[in-house]
């Protein structure tokens, strides 16, 4: 028998309100340990509360945050397997990069070995060379590299990103994301981000949130559905459809002249994803279709437009 999953972080019923506003309204979903999870919804949806809960620098008016089983408010208990990098973190302009990254070390309660753990850290991040270089004087993705450094110090077991790479050109952008899909597995990250192509990239699963409520939570393939339906771009139609809704397991079928794009669903009669796609494709190239692109579900970015508002 399967073993259950083991959940890093547990949202039950969280309630928020700021006045008359309630940001997150009953609130609920789980992340499991050493996965990556995303918190995804437009400006105003509740991410940035649900994350502050998460990391214990907001206190629910109802219901319970758990961290590794404990409640998120035990900053004391937490300090040294809970990790944060908020998004506009601030590096001090006069300290070196080692004196800020010892200094954190002590804070995250790392005494013995605390040069050691800074230096391990930033050259994971490969800034080993900027060790007695001012803070102020790093460029903006050079900060963010040591600002990451920090969240990763001593062996964090969650590690919650806000926004890891705003405001990065797409080249630091790219090494960033590459930094951060190197710790996958090691702990559980949970990042917040407006990048919908970042986060299906890296995550594993995801919460969307809109007006303070849960619209959808799952794996990534579940919020794209990439395991039921498929999309292919064609050069030209008219289509076979009749063909391709008798196909065994599609359970509708869409063709939009406009786009050129057909869209099939599917259930599990006719396979997965991948054997679905033979097939549509099989039958498409014998009536001479030619074939521009395929895609599994309908990508994250059009999901989440059509859950939010």
């Amino acid at each position: 028998m399967d073993r259950p999953p083991v959940f890093a972080i547990s949202l039950q019923s969280i309630t928020k309100a700021f006045g008359s506003t309630v940001a997150l309204d009953a609130v609920s979903f789980d992340v499991t340990a050493g996965h990556a999870f995303g918190l995804i919804g437009p400006n105003g949806a509740g991410k940035t509360t649900a994350f502050s809960i998460i990391a214990g620098y907001l206190h629910p008016d109802s219901g319970l945050s758990l961290v590794l089983d404990h409640d998120s408010r035990a900053i004391d208990v937490l300090k040294a397997r809970l990790a944060v990098l908020p998004q506009d973190a601030l590096l001090p302009t006069y300290e070196t990069v080692g004196e800020f990254l010892v200094h954190m070390a002590h804070l995250q309660g790392i005494e013995t070995g605390a040069e050691a753990a800074a230096r391990q850290s930033l050259a994971e991040v490969e800034g080993a060379d900027w060790w007695s270089r001012r803070c102020g004087k790093l460029s903006h993705g050079m900060a963010k590299r040591v600002a990451l450094a920090q969240a990763f110090l001593g062996k964090p077991e969650v590690v919650l990103l806000d926004e890891p790479t705003a405001g990065l050109d797409p080249k630091i952008a790219f090494e960033v994301r590459a930094l951060i899909k190197k710790r996958k597995g090691r702990c559980t990250l949970v990042i917040s981000s407006h990048n919908l192509h970042e986060l299906e990239e890296i995550c594993d699963a995801a919460a969307i949130l809109d007006h303070g409520k849960i619209v959808a939570a799952g794996t990534m393939e579940d919020l794209t559905a990439a395991t039921r339906e498929i999309r292919i771009t064609v050069a030209r139609g008219p289509l076979p459809m009749d063909k391709v809704r008798a196909l065994p397991g599609v359970t509708r079928a869409d063709y939009v002249g406009q786009e050129r794009a057909l869209t099939v669903h599917f259930d599990a009669t006719g396979g997965d994803a991948e054997d679905m796609i033979g097939q549509v494709l099989t039958l498409l190239l014998s009536e001479k279709i030619r074939i521009s692109g395929v895609m599994k579900g309908k990508g994250l970015e059009q999901r989440v437009m059509e859950l939010t508002d």
